[in-house]
């Protein structure tokens, strides 16, 4: 249980880090409309990430992820994971985000515009599918022998985990917000990213370990 609790965090603050579009959209609204509208746009992407997140364990089981299967390819999914960890990590190393600011730039909304906007654009990212995919692939979520209850409790503390990302970003953007470079957030990005690519390389070491004492 303790497990699943602080992988559930772990994966939903991760994933929830690296600055894409609905990440500058909270940016964006926290600067011009206030810390409320940021945070709305932050709940909005929760509730995404959530469903994107039950999607993936979905697929997962869906496409024979069962126990049997994972204790005998365990090695080479968590190296298919890691590779495709590392891909998504040099995305984000490489990508300024400052670009998509001047983009998203919109009139005030309702709160509940606000919430429905980011949503979409969440789950609107289907590459966010498939890193969940990858990273329940790299820490070993995925259990069939287990209730189907235990996956939801996952998905619920990867909601946490990217909830209390939101409720960082935005607190220090509204803190900052006379201070505030958007420029900085290339730097985070490749910070993120290269946590990403570190992780990847980590899963493709123990994954090949793990496939040698199979074999």
């Amino acid at each position: 249980m303790v497990s699943i609790i602080i992988t559930g965090l772990f994966i939903g603050f991760l994933s929830s880090a690296p600055m894409g579009p609905v990440g500058m959209l909270c940016i964006q609204r926290t600067l011009n409309d206030g810390k409320r509208n940021g945070l709305i746009t932050g709940l909005g992407a929760v509730a995404g990430d959530m469903i994107i997140a039950l999607l993936a364990i979905i697929a997962a089981l869906g496409l024979g992820f069962s126990t049997e299967f994972i204790q005998q390819h365990e090695g080479p999914l968590k190296v298919i994971g890691s590779i495709v960890l590392i891909v998504f990590g040099y995305v984000v190393f490489n990508k300024n985000p400052s670009k998509n600011l001047k983009k998203l730039k919109e009139n005030s909304s309702s709160y509940w515009t606000v919430f429905v906007s980011s949503l979409l654009l969440t789950i609107s990212n289907i590459a966010t599918l498939f890193l969940y995919i990858a990273l329940f692939a790299r820490f070993n979520v995925i259990d069939s022998t287990k209730p189907f209850g235990y996956d939801l409790l996952s998905v619920l503390f990867i909601g946490v985990g990217a909830l209390l990302w939101w409720l960082l970003i935005t607190y220090i953007v509204n803190k900052l917000r006379n201070k505030f470079n958007v420029r900085g957030l290339k730097i985070f990005n490749k910070i993120i990213g290269a946590l990403l690519i570190s992780l990847g390389i980590a899963g493709i070491i123990t994954g090949s370990l793990m496939g040698i004492n199979i074999f």
